[in-house]
C-alpha cells in the first residue's frame, strides 16, 4: 500500500499520488498517460494531472491496482 507520508515531490495536489517505492516500470504511464509521467531522469513516475473524467478515473484506478510495488495511492 502506498504511503501518503512518502509522496514524491513532483505529484500535483489531489487524491492520487506516487510514493518513493516507485521502481520506474512505466506501467502507470502506459495505463494512464493523461495523468502519470516519468521524471526527467526517469527515476520515478508521478501524477502530473489528477483525473477529471470517468475515463481518467478508471485508468488511474487500473494503474493503482496493477502497480507491481503498490507505489500508487489514492487518499481521497
Amino acid at each position: 500500500m502506498a504511503d501518503k507520508t512518502d509522496k514524491v515531490a513532483e505529484n500535483v495536489p489531489g487524491p492520487y499520488f506516487v510514493d518513493s517505492d516507485c521502481i520506474a516500470c512505466n506501467l502507470c504511464v502506459d495505463t494512464s498517460p493523461e495523468n502519470f509521467k516519468m521524471t526527467d531522469d526517469d527515476s520515478n513516475a508521478y501524477v502530473y494531472k489528477q483525473p477529471e473524467t470517468d475515463e481518467e478515473k478508471e485508468a488511474c484506478k487500473e494503474a493503482l491496482e496493477d502497480c507491481p510495488v503498490e507505489a500508487i495511492g489514492n487518499d481521497g
